[in-house]
């Protein structure tokens, strides 16, 4: 019988692990390896390439606890005595409405061919949940999770992983310790630049970890600073080309825009009595869905701009502090 030693076996090991590898190229986002390993090109190099796959979350029953008896003048709201949620206006949810104008989206959105990934419902508490910008960004090659900055978003966090990575998308990173990252504030320009809005909701040390972890993709990341209480900088800005965005001059910071100009991005303004017509979805260069009462807005896209445009209700869902835009995060564009 011939005896191997513990010294022959691990020198016959180190000629398989020599022949076998390592590869550490091609680079763990270039397409070929993303594709073989990944199953598909994840993530998103913009806001503006055609959108394959998007993450919602169906609107919480919760929303339907909310009563009219909870009006608070002071903030022309319905407002939690606990802080759990807000609705906006006077009247209670209409849920028939509110369900009906959601499923229209998502009705729109596979009609043009986009895949929809649902993150499952949360408990009724979590009434913003529908909001599924917001836990996360998205860059070339996967994901980033956020850190969501009020209590009665704290949690969704955990959720929105789970579903992201059980669908197959990488996850780069996460933001922890005492960083808030809300992805409606985070703007891709270009595939190596993106802007993120400091804010109420958004703050320094978030910027610095979301910088940090950029910039080992390739990506600089450049912070301006919101007014006020604007929470996020997809209030008041959107690209809808590579070249054009839309912007709320009355809300959107200026070094935001000179950015913009300097980088040869052409703007374009919101009509001053459609405040939120920034929060729209676009499909693809100059094709977005957009809600169906901003109608000056619309025209304006469409005559200058010759942005195809599809109108949808979704006013309801509105008044719970979000629209098209905050209710989906793209899991899948076309990026080259």
């Amino acid at each position: 019988m011939t005896i191997i030693s513990d010294s022959t076996m691990e020198l016959s090991d180190g000629k398989f692990h020599r022949l076998m590898g390592p590869e550490a190229t091609p680079p763990f986002s270039e397409h070929g390896e993303l594709e073989s390993v990944w199953g598909r090109r994840w993530g998103a190099a913009d806001e503006v390439g055609k959108l394959r796959s998007v993450l919602m979350r169906r609107p919480s029953r919760g929303l339907g606890k909310i009563t009219e008896d909870a009006w608070n003048e002071e903030l022309g709201a319905l407002v939690d005595p606990d802080r759990r949620w807000y609705w906006t206006g006077p009247d209670a949810p209409n849920m028939p409405l509110l369900d009906t104008q959601y499923q229209g989206f998502v009705d729109t959105l596979t009609a043009n061919g986009v895949e929809v990934v649902f993150a499952p419902e949360l408990g009724s508490t979590f009434t913003k949940a529908v909001y599924t910008r917001d836990p996360l960004v998205t860059i070339p090659g996967g994901a980033i999770i956020g850190r969501l900055a009020p209590r009665m978003r704290r949690g969704e966090e955990q959720s929105i992983t789970q579903t992201v990575a059980a669908a197959g998308l990488p996850i780069l990173g996460t933001i922890t310790g005492a960083g808030l990252v809300e992805g409606g504030s985070f703007v891709k320009v270009r595939k190596d630049l993106a802007f993120f809005g400091t804010s109420v909701r958004c703050n320094p040390d978030g910027y610095r970890q979301l910088a940090n972890i950029l910039e080992e993709q390739g990506i600089t990341l450049k912070q301006v600073n919101l007014p006020g209480y604007l929470i996020h900088l997809d209030m008041c800005s959107v690209m809808i080309d590579d070249n054009l965005a839309l912007v709320n001059p009355r809300l959107a910071p200026y070094d935001y825009m000179t950015a913009l100009w300097d980088l040869g991005i052409e703007t374009l303004e919101v009509d001053s009595r459609e405040e939120w017509a920034c929060n729209m979805l676009v499909l693809d260069k100059r094709k977005v869905i957009m809600p169906d009462h901003l109608p000056l807005t619309a025209s304006m896209l469409r005559d200058e701009a010759g942005v195809d445009i599809t109108a949808i209700p979704f006013r309801e869902i509105l008044k719970n502090g979000g629209g098209l835009h905050c209710s989906t995060m793209e899991l899948q564009r076309d990026w080259a």
